[in-house]
């Protein structure tokens, strides 16, 4: 059974979104991703490890995040995929609603971020 177990799953995206924030997030993506991962975002952007970390710290921090429905897909031994639904808020815009799939994988002892995806909920 992977060691990426729903709990530390959960842990790790809580402290991505903690870091979002804080108006940390590429410091922490930057180290949490692996080499080749890939962020999908709901608008359609595409960015690559080296493009979060230089662009997410200090963009303009999440007040509060909320996550609901917490699914863990066991991809096998070293890897393994969260998804939930996320609602988040900043500023005095409307709530952000979205699904989200954060997959990882264990490299060198460690959990990694391979792939992240945003999938935008209707209403």
């Amino acid at each position: 059974m992977s060691e990426l177990t729903l709990d530390r799953l959960l842990e790790l995206e809580h402290a991505g979104w903690a870091s979002l924030c804080e108006s940390r997030g590429g410091t922490f993506y930057g180290r949490l991703m692996t080499p080749d991962g890939l962020m999908v975002l709901v608008n359609g952007m595409t960015m690559d490890r080296s493009t979060v970390a230089a662009s997410l710290d200090g963009s303009p921090a999440w007040d509060s995040y909320e996550i609901a429905d917490p699914r863990h897909v066991d991809l096998g031994d070293g890897a393994g995929a969260l998804v939930y639904r996320a609602e988040a808020v900043r500023g005095g815009e409307d709530p952000f609603v979205a699904l989200m799939s954060s997959t990882y994988r264990v490299v060198a002892g460690e959990p990694r971020l391979a792939l992240y995806q945003q999938t935008t909920v209707t209403h």
